[in-house]
């Protein structure tokens, strides 16, 4: 079965494009978009999480740590290892962007802001309590959902820095240089969100997160997402590429989310 997915496979894309130069960081947009050793990662099983939970009324606790105890060998972060070692289940007052990578479906599945960002928030706070862990996954879908139903750049922009208070004036050429691994949502959801905010299509967003370096894999997972709600159209080739690295089982589960959540 072929993935028909245009809306949460732009997150997941990214993720394993990105996953090849998490730990061989390119600082350019020029480099080689499909690997052999390219992989899904965490993002995309906590993604797939998240899915799963607002198609079929899951709990986010409980559906998150069985996911990824199912693949526990992935490149979790330390505390989010721990979790999944933790019968209860306590979230970590995190400010990671481990809540922020795994988002996107909340921006397509809902039809107003206020339940977006309730969404997010109830997703997030099993794990990332800490309220800049919060905020990074409820900024995330917001620019989701808002690009999604149609809004400028602009207006994305506009809504992100007046809401989340996060500082969108700056350019990836400018960061590249000096950027570094930053897994805090402080110093990773800005920068994917600027990166779709300079890109031309879906490609060009995910070839703008990569090239900053840093946590590749997730900003172009952040980066990816929003692209996807806003471009309405990602290449052909690279959803067939993302669809041949996934699980039977994850392909099944985007086809049902496109089919019951796609606004087109």
């Amino acid at each position: 079965m072929k993935v028909k997915s245009n809306t949460i496979i732009g997150a997941i894309a990214g993720d394993i494009i990105g996953s090849t130069y998490e730990w061989n960081n390119v600082k350019t947009t020029n480099f080689k978009l499909f690997t052999p050793v390219s992989t899904f990662t965490d993002d995309t099983v906590l993604t797939m999480a998240v899915a799963d939970c607002l198609l079929h009324d899951f709990d986010f606790s409980e559906t998150l740590w069985k996911y990824g105890r199912e693949f526990y060998g992935l490149s979790y972060g330390p505390h989010f290892k721990t979790w999944l070692r933790d019968t209860s289940r306590r979230p970590y007052h995190s400010f990671g962007n481990g809540a922020a990578m795994r988002v996107s479906p909340i921006g397509f599945a809902y039809d107003n802001m206020q339940k977006v960002l309730k969404t997010a928030k109830l997703s997030a706070e099993i794990t990332h309590s800490h309220p800049e862990g919060i905020k990074g996954a409820q900024a995330i879908a917001a620019a989701v959902f808002l690009a999604n139903i149609g809004k400028t750049k602009q207006e994305i922009k506009y809504y992100i820095e007046t809401n989340f208070y996060y500082d969108l004036n700056f350019t990836i050429e400018q960061i590249r240089s000096t950027y570094k691994f930053d897994v805090s949502c402080q110093g990773s959801v800005p920068q994917a969100i600027v990166a779709f905010l300079e890109s031309t299509d879906y490609e060009n967003a995910l070839r703008l997160a990569i090239s900053i370096g840093g946590d590749s894999d997730t900003l172009a997972c952040m980066a990816g997402g929003i692209a996807a709600a806003y471009y309405k159209k990602i290449p052909a080739n690279i959803i067939d590429f993302a669809a041949s690295k996934l699980p039977q089982n994850f392909i099944n589960l985007l086809n049902e989310f496109e089919n019951t959540f796609c606004k087109e």
